[in-house]
């Protein structure tokens, strides 16, 4: 184990800049003179001062982390194996011990640290050079340390840093051997013999780019700066900059969705901070108006718990707990000093070792730091705003808020699901209403080397495995991505205000060739007599000729009851079709529920939970579960709840969402079990869509909806046979009842 160094370190000796991180090769090589020692001889007239908690505890793993890499010796092995691998792992263990050595060398002046990453670069020297296509590739682009070009860039914007803080101290054949063998011929094979992928408006090119760009800048090397900010041709048209303008929305949304916004989000950030340290002219965090930090915080709002809404292909373990977000907090934090970015890496307790993560920790010990303010909010989707948009309704603060999500934007490139107007609810700490996310797991070799699973395409992406409108059991945009990244669903309406937050958005394209029109409204109701808001969901679809109509509900929890007599197939489940992700449904039971029973209630961690909707003629309910036709045991089995309207051109589903008591096994309590609503009803006059909730207490709330976008227009309606008004979009109508 390496003994951990004084705790009393000075701040000076951490924020002096590595004497190579601005200057040319020849300037290093005149210059000659360790990091360390510069650093030294400042901090000897630096007053010392104790690192913050914080701090102290990040460089503690990271001793911990770089004693054991030490004690394996260098190990740089030959590139063979696919994510999950031993060689693919060992050369991610290899760019974080570069990248962690350098800044422990830069803290600590150890020169175990400096030696450890000098020879694993002098390693790397000896083996590049060599490297033709690694040997796993597959459909992905193929790369030279790793199977997609991916992880190389991933490894040099890594690796560049820690050799940033050791390069002045190398000696010129040394420097010269790593530059050469290492460093340029990496940069060469991303932006050059990649050209394709670095020229890309894509997360992969974004870290192609940051790796490219910090290392030019490191070399003295203007054409590699200019390539990465401007793309190959330095034209503008592609490159860092072109990225930011059109991977973002002005809200600061990224089009992939949350959790490829939290993975692109350590190159735009680090980029940026290394632009801002070489060339601040640029202002780089002003950038279109300040588009990097929304990003970041926009990243954050799109968490519930600390985890990513798990929107396209996500994997659902990703949260606020990532490396990417301790680097992007810092060097926000650092740019801003908003102190509710403080509250944020305490809630991580974590940090980087960097100025910026110094500051942060600092200034978090010192007690400045404020809620983040979670909060409703509509994020526009498109670099203009104009591709739809993410609603994000909250009700209440702290960890057991409700939150409703409407996924409203576009397709999100190759990484995009098929799921227009989906949404997913959140209540107590849970997923209620849920999203698959990507049939994969990372770097599990046994499964397809760690790559996207074939049910990634047959059943997470489609439409059916979403909380989406499904017509004729065919998958939007006939599961067509190209087709889908031109067409966007129009954001018409949102609101959250106290008593009703609602969300309204349309798309007509969904079915280009039999075309379907689609209108969905997600309100979060306060209804009188409950605790609490109930979800109330309207959705409008109508088309030509006779079609098939579902709407699933994919629900987390276990059935309690249900208001309707199901069909059961307890012999054998069929499955429910032979495609579009219709294969890998089995059929649990059905059927048609009557007025007055069109309910079921499900427990989920101690709360009930229940749905509830408005019957019509030729209604089916189908209680189903996935993971049919699933040989290899990819997709987990999940409960599914399937509207079904047939022979119509249009149909109008209204359903609710009715959060209500309490189980508790360890004292065998049971608290209102059972619905505490006696009715929903639905009123269609003229254009206007009014839903009534009435209690079991007998009072009644109804919301109205005109569809009207004029602020100021007044509507108005009968309910059982009284004149109601409201002015706008939508509002919340207390109605004449006995609880009222």
């Amino acid at each position: 184990m390496i003994a951990r160094p004084s705790a009393r370190l000075t701040l000076a000796a951490l924020l002096l800049p590595a004497t190579s991180a601005c200057a040319t090769s020849g300037d290093v090589a005149a210059a000659n003179v360790p990091a360390a020692a510069s650093a030294q001889s400042v901090a000897e007239a630096a007053q010392a001062e104790t690192l913050p908690p914080l701090f102290a505890l990040e460089m503690q793993r990271g001793e911990e982390f770089l004693a054991g890499m030490m004690e394996q010796g260098v190990v740089v092995p030959l590139p063979k194996d696919p994510g999950g691998g031993y060689t693919h792992e060992q050369h991610k263990r290899n760019f974080r011990a570069i990248y962690q050595g350098g800044q422990l060398y830069r803290i600590t002046g150890d020169e175990r640290y400096r030696a450890y990453v000098r020879d694993m670069l002098l390693a790397y020297a000896d083996m590049y050079p060599a490297l033709g296509d690694h040997p796993a590739k597959a459909n992905q682009n193929v790369g030279r340390l790793f199977w997609q070009v991916l992880n190389d860039a991933m490894w040099l914007v890594h690796s560049v840093q820690g050799y940033a803080d050791i390069r002045a101290t190398l000696t010129p054949a040394e420097r010269q051997r790593i530059d050469d063998n290492v460093f340029r011929p990496a940069a060469r094979f991303l932006s050059v013999d990649s050209q394709r992928t670095f020229d890309r408006i894509h997360n992969h090119a974004t870290w192609a780019t940051a790796g490219v760009g910090m290392t030019g800048y490191l070399l003295g090397d203007d054409d590699m700066v200019q390539r990465a900010l401007l793309g190959s041709d330095k034209s503008g048209e592609a490159g860092f900059l072109r990225q930011t303008e059109l991977l973002f929305s002005p809200d600061g949304y990224y089009t992939e969705g949350p959790y490829y916004q939290r993975f692109a989000l350590l190159p735009f950030m680090v980029f940026a901070d290394a632009i801002a340290k070489n060339e601040p002219e640029r202002k780089i965090f002003a950038y279109r108006d300040g588009i990097l930090v929304k990003a970041l915080r926009t990243t954050i709002q799109l968490t519930y718990g600390g985890y990513f809404f798990p929107f396209n292909d996500a994997i659902r373990d990703k949260s606020l707990n990532t490396a990417e977000l301790y680097e992007g907090v810092a060097i926000g934090y650092a740019n801003t000093k908003n102190p509710d970015l403080l509250s944020i890496a305490e809630f991580q307790g974590r940090t980087v070792l960097s100025a910026n993560g110094l500051t942060l920790s600092r200034d978090l010990a010192a007690g400045r730091a404020e809620p983040f303010p979670f909060r409703s909010l509509l994020l526009s989707d498109g670099p203009e705003g104009k591709q739809g948009a993410v609603a994000v309704l909250r009700d209440g603060e702290g960890p057991d808020h409700m939150a409703l999500v409407a996924k409203n934007s576009s397709q999100g490139m190759g990484h995009g699901h098929f799921d227009k107007l989906s949404w997913q609810l959140y209540d107590k700490g849970n997923e209620i209403v849920r999203d698959y996310g990507a049939a994969r797991f990372l770097n599990i070799e046994a499964k397809e080397g760690g790559r996207y699973l074939p049910e990634n395409e047959s059943w997470a992406k489609q439409t059916v495995a979403h909380n989406a409108l499904v017509v004729d059991q065919t998958t939007h945009f006939d599961g067509d991505a190209k087709v889908a990244d031109s067409l966007a669903p129009e954001q018409l309406y949102f609101s959250d205000s106290d008593a009703l937050q609602i969300t309204t958005a349309r798309i007509d394209t969904a079915y280009p060739q039999s075309p379907v029109a689609m209108l969905r409204s997600l309100a979060l109701l306060e209804v009188d007599g409950l605790a609490e808001p109930v979800i109330i969901d309207v959705l409008r679809a109508s088309g030509d000729g006779a079609r098939t109509f579902d709407l699933p509900l994919h629900y987390s929890g276990h059935i309690m009851e249900t208001g309707f007599d199901v069909t059961r197939n307890v012999a054998g489940r069929p499955v429910l079709g032979d495609s579009d992700g219709y294969q890998h449904i089995w059929v649990d039971g059905t059927a048609v529920p009557r007025a007055g029973k069109s309910h079921m209630t499900w427990l989920l961690d101690g709360r009930f939970y229940s749905y509830r909707f408005v019957p019509r003629d030729g209604l089916q309910v189908i209680l189903a579960e996935s993971g049919a036709n699933d040989p290899n045991f990819n997709l987990r089995r999940e409960p599914i709840a399937i509207q079904r309207v047939s022979g119509v051109d249009a149909v109008t589903f209204v359903s609710m969402i009715e959060p209500h008591g309490l189980y508790d096994g360890a004292t065998e309590q049971t608290i209102d079990s059972r619905s505490l609503v006696a009715s929903l009803e639905h009123i269609k006059q003229g254009n206007n869509d009014i839903v009534i909730v009435e209690t079991k207490g007998g009072a009644k709330t109804a919301l109205a909806i005109s569809y009207d976008t004029d602020p100021a227009r007044r509507h108005s309606a009968t309910i059982d046979g009284a004149p109601v008004s409201w002015t706008g979009f939508a509002a919340r109508i207390e109605l004449p009842g006995e609880g009222n």
